[in-house]
This record gives C-alpha cells, structure tokens and sequence, in this order.
C-alpha cells in the first residue's frame, strides 16, 4: 500500500501538484501579495459556470462547506423573511437547524431520506402563501447519494419569483448548476470536494445586485458574507484567512481548469462511478436507493450492505488495503456503505478497489 485513497464525500486525495502548493512560501494576509492571490482564486471561482462571471461575485471564508452554508443562509435570508426549506436528508435538515438558531421564520416540506424532494408540496406553498421570501435546498444529498431535482425546483423558483438558495457544498465544479435559469440568488461551496484542493476555504457565489439592493440578514459577526464582501472587493479580509489552503485551491483550479473544467471532470466521475458500481452489481450488491443509478450522483453512490458482511468488516478489510469508505448515517448506520470517486484516484486505484471489494465480498456470498 502506497497511500491512503479517499473515497469519503470530502475531504479528497490530493494529487501532488495541489499538496505541493501547501509547501510555498509564508505569506501575510494584509499583504498586497495575498490581496493578488484572493482575486485571482475568487475571478477563478467565478469563471467555472458559464454566465456567472459579472453577475455573481465569488465571497470566501476560512472555514468547512458548512460555515459557507451558515453564511449563505444568515446573510441572504433577512430577519423578517420566510425560508421555505425543502429537505430529504442530513444536510437539508442542517439548513433548518440554522435558521432556527438565528430566530428566523422558516417551512420545512420534507421528504423521506430516501426519496427525491417534494415539489409539489413546494408549488403549494409558494402559491399560497406570499410571504416566502427563500427557498433553500441541497443540490448533492450525501446523505444517501442523491442528486435532488433542483432543475425543477428552480423553475417553480422563477415561475414564482422566489430567490432560491442551494447548498451546492457537495455539487459545486462536478455538476452542472444554472445559476439565472434556476433563479439562484447564491449557491454555497467548499475547496475539498469536487474542486480538489485542501480542507479551510468556503465560499458563496452571490447575486451581485443583492448587496446594492438591501441590508445583510447576518446575525453572526464572522458569517457575515457583507462583511466579508466588503473588504474582499480589493483581495482583503476582515479576519485572518487560512493562505496554504488558498494557495492549495489555486492551483486545484488552475488543474482543473487545464483538465478541461467541470464537464471534463463530471464525466471523469461518470466513468469512475460505472466501474465501481458495475464490480458491486457483479457482486449482487444492491443501490441502498430504490431508483439507484438513475437517482444517484456520478460523485458519490450509496449502496446496502450485504447481509453476509458487516460495514465494519468493509470498511476495515478495505483501509487495510488503503481505502477509505463511508457509513451510512442515522437510521442508515450498519445498513448502507457510500463510496465517492471524486480527487487523485488512478487507473491501478480503481483496479485495486475492486480487487480489494471482490475478495471481502465475494466469498461468503
């Protein structure tokens, strides 16, 4: 075993050109060297989507994809607005959670974690009831692998003038997000997923007009993205910012960028998840999701555990062969294994998986 490949939804296995970023030189963050840095990684940030560039401004924090949430969801949803949260799974709940705890009003229309989002009883609620200022919602559902019918969701968003906020946290560079046509007012993000880089930086991609057009919702001083807006304009910080990661998703997005940019590496997973889910089908492994493939993301699957083995029986033969899987979580724990093909993984990786999956499967089925 050379290296510990990660097939956890993030952080991810780093290739050797993004971990030599953290090696550069120790660098100021009120340093006009590290305000160059800045605007080079958030004009970058902005120029992954087609149309973003101009209309939505890249605003970055030191923390995990969910400080960029908190943030998103703090600043954007105004004290006496009304969030529609639209939720199946851990992190929608989680959008629910932080609302409650800033005192804000909110709906939640749920779902079973193993369905896809409820859009009719979405179309109820916007169409009766004026007061909804927000609809938020999670684009890339890991919780059990599912890639949520936000398309349709942002219609009913246009159709119903509604700002729409998602918490592309797990989506964002690995699949395809429509920032006008879904009606976006801003979408969440983080470095270590399908971007590559390093575990520290967040960001939200926000409607540009949104600030000139009203005050911030924020009732955190850090997770203010204003604040952080602000000063961001000329590269600067209001507080101290993590400069070896930002260094690390620089150069993750100058790899990406040289790879051919998000559809190159959508399809990189596509091809990668086809090869780890055609050896479990060989295996009579089941998707842990009733609609499976089709349902699922190319970035992540979930898949049941079978009865003849336990997930830590998986999970331990597979680290000694140096992979890294996922449990599933809540009432799924024990009964669901997750594996993401996302960062560093090589055609003599993805052989060893399987080599690794057939010979703790296979045998007592």
């Amino acid at each position: 075993m050379s290296r510990t490949r990660l097939l956890n939804p993030g952080p991810v296995t780093l290739t050797e050109r993004v971990r030599g970023a953290l090696t550069r030189e120790d660098l100021c963050h009120r340093e006009a060297e590290f305000a160059a840095l800045q605007l080079d990684v958030r004009g970058r940030l902005e120029r992954i989507y087609d149309g973003v560039a101009g209309a939505y401004v890249a605003v970055m924090l030191t923390g995990s994809g969910t400080a960029a949430v908190e943030a998103m969801v703090g600043s954007l949803v105004p004290k006496n607005g009304h969030a529609l949260v639209v939720a199946n799974g851990v992190y929608g709940d989680r959008m629910a959670q932080m609302l409650a705890a800033q005192g804000k009003r909110f709906t939640v229309v749920a779902a079973d974690w193993l369905r896809d989002i409820d859009l009719a009883a979405v179309e109820q609620h916007l169409a009766s009831d004026a007061s909804i200022t927000h609809v938020l919602s999670v684009h890339h559902e890991t919780t059990t692998g599912r890639l949520n019918s936000v398309a349709a969701l942002g219609a009913l968003c246009k159709k119903y003038d509604r700002a729409f906020l998602l918490d592309g946290v797990s989506s964002f560079g690995g699949e395809d997000i429509r920032f006008e046509e879904w009606n976006l007012e801003a979408v969440a993000g983080t470095a270590n997923k399908c971007l590559h880089g390093v575990p520290g930086i967040s960001f939200a991609l926000v409607k540009k007009s949104v600030f000139a057009a009203r005050a911030s919702g924020a009732t955190s001083v850090y997770l203010d993205l204003w604040r952080h807006w602000k000063e961001q304009q000329g590269g600067w910080s209001p507080f101290t910012q993590s400069v070896h990661v930002v260094y690390a998703l620089q150069e993750a997005l100058a790899e990406m960028e040289s790879q051919g940019g998000w559809r190159a590496r959508c399809a990189e997973y596509a091809r990668r998840a086809g090869l780890v889910r055609g050896v479990l089908r060989e295996l009579g492994v089941a998707y842990f999701l009733e609609d499976g493939e089709r349902a699922s993301s190319s970035i992540l699957t979930a898949f049941a555990v079978p009865a003849h083995v336990t997930y830590d029986a998986l999970h331990d033969g597979l680290k000694a062969r140096g992979f890294v899987i996922y449990a599933g979580q809540g009432p799924y724990l024990g009964k669901m294994f997750r594996i993401a093909v996302m960062g560093d993984l090589t055609a003599t990786d993805l052989d060893e998986l399987a080599a690794g999956l057939r010979a703790i499967i296979a045998p007592a089925g």
